[in-house]
């Protein structure tokens, strides 16, 4: 028992003295982190925020007008491709017959 009673106390007073310094080292990384970014430029301005809003708008643009190519009703990307394989225009191509699959 005489053993346990003396490490009882010696573990108290390392965690008493590892506690405050963790706190301290922590505080110091979060300083070093707020320093680095300070330096590196990543501040939180509204022309960066504006920038970026403008750019998702023009790209927001840019989808919509891919999305109506896409879904317009004469737009038909396979036969457009075979065409440009083939030495047939896209409607000669369109109005073959279709050759039957095999089973």
């Amino acid at each position: 028992m005489g053993d346990l009673a003396f490490l009882i106390p010696v573990i108290a007073i390392i965690m008493g003295v590892s506690i405050p310094i963790t706190a301290i080292k922590l505080k110091h990384r979060e300083r070093i982190e707020q320093m680095r970014l300070a330096a590196s430029g990543h501040r939180d301005d509204g022309q960066a925020t504006a920038r970026q809003d403008a750019r998702i708008e023009e790209l927001q643009d840019r989808i919509a007008v891919l999305e109506r190519i896409v879904t317009d009703r004469r737009y038909d990307l396979a036969s457009e491709i075979e065409a440009l394989r083939d030495d047939r225009s896209i409607e000669q191509r369109l109005e073959a017959p279709k050759p039957e699959a095999r089973v």
